[in-house]
């Protein structure tokens, strides 16, 4: 299943994955976790508990995918299903994202 990298100003964060149609994992990364000082990646998964587990893209991550025009020029040159909201995320929020988070394609 596909898996990702989650980095926050460029430090790993932690690891998000879809484990199944309707299954998504995201893990803090254990040296992530174990520092106090470091902060949550968003007010929504915050660093009370390591391991979150959603039915749907979790919402602080599709925040980060484009809409509209934007979606439909990527999805076009990219050669991605519109619908595909994590493999959009994996494709396109790797660099040059609004804030301090970065996705990166975990390769298997």
């Amino acid at each position: 299943m596909p898996k990702a990298e989650i980095y926050n100003n460029g430090l790993l964060a932690g690891y998000l994955e879809k484990k199944g149609p309707e299954d998504y994992v995201f893990s803090y990364e254990n040296n992530y976790w174990s520092h106090a000082s470091l902060p949550s990646i968003s007010l929504t998964l915050p660093k009370t508990q390591q391991i979150w587990r959603s039915s749907t893209l979790f919402p602080f991550f599709a925040g980060l995918l484009a809409e509209g025009v934007n979606k439909d020029i990527q999805c076009r040159l990219l050669k991605l299903d519109e619908r595909d909201d994590f493999n959009r995320l994996l494709k396109t929020a790797s660099e040059d994202t609004i804030g301090a988070i970065t996705v990166k394609e975990m390769q298997e």
